[in-house]
Order: structure tokens, then C-alpha cells, then sequence
């Protein structure tokens, strides 16, 4: 049973979201919530409700479909991050000038499949 979820327009770079969601890819549902939990980076919580809406997702998918799904068996078979719209926005600088500032955003995608 495959499931997936997307939090778009996550106000974080997607560099930054990368380095949390590498640790998570091809882990048991489980263990990625255990690395999430105990992670310090403030990109763990995004990544997580991500996480839990693929769950919820599969177990609903299962639930339609007549089926009886375990959680224990699910892992994250894919999970990247896409680069979302970058907000530009300018910022007091030295004599008077301006400077930009680019508040970048990601796309969030979490897969998550049964073991076979």
C-alpha cells in the first residue's frame, strides 16, 4: 500500500530541510519517527507532519480499500524536497541603501509503501 504526502510552501530552504530528510529516506516508519524526535535541527517538525500525514494516508487508503494495514510495516520508500518560490523582500543597509533578501521556500514529499 503506497501513500504519499506533500506540505508545500514550507518557509524553509530546501538545503537545510535536505540534510533532515536524508536521514529519514528508506527507514522504517518507526525508526524515522524515533531520528525525527531526537533531531536538533528546526526542520525535523515540518518533516514530521509530513511523515504522519503519509501514514494517516495509507492507513486511510487501506481503510477504503477494505484492508488491514500495519504501521509497523510501512517505510519511507522516497522522500526529497523541491525548491519552492523564493520571496524577495529588501532590508535597511548602510547610507541609506537597500539590500535584498531572498526568504527561500520548500516542498515537502514523503512516500511512504508497505515492506514486500
Amino acid at each position: 500500500m503506497e501513500a504519499k504526502a506533500t506540505a508545500r510552501m514550507v518557509r524553509m530552504s530546501p538545503r537545510k530541510v535536505r540534510l533532515v530528510v536524508d536521514q529519514i529516506r528508506g527507514k522504517l516508519v518507526n525508526e524515522a519517527y524515533a531520528i525525527l524526535e531526537f533531531s536538533n535541527k528546526f526542520a525535523s517538525e515540518p518533516v514530521g507532519k509530513t511523515l504522519r500525514s503519509a501514514v494517516a494516508n495509507a492507513l486511510d487508503k487501506a481503510k477504503g480499500a477494505g484492508e488491514v494495514l500495519d504501521v509497523d510495516e510501512l517505510r519511507v520508500e522516497t522522500a526529497f524536497v523541491d525548491e519552492g518560490p523564493t520571496y524577495k523582500r529588501w532590508r535597511a543597509a548602510a547610507m541609506g541603501r537597500g539590500s535584498p533578501r531572498r526568504r527561500r521556500t520548500s516542498h515537502i514529499t514523503v512516500i511512504v509503501n508497505t515492506e514486500d
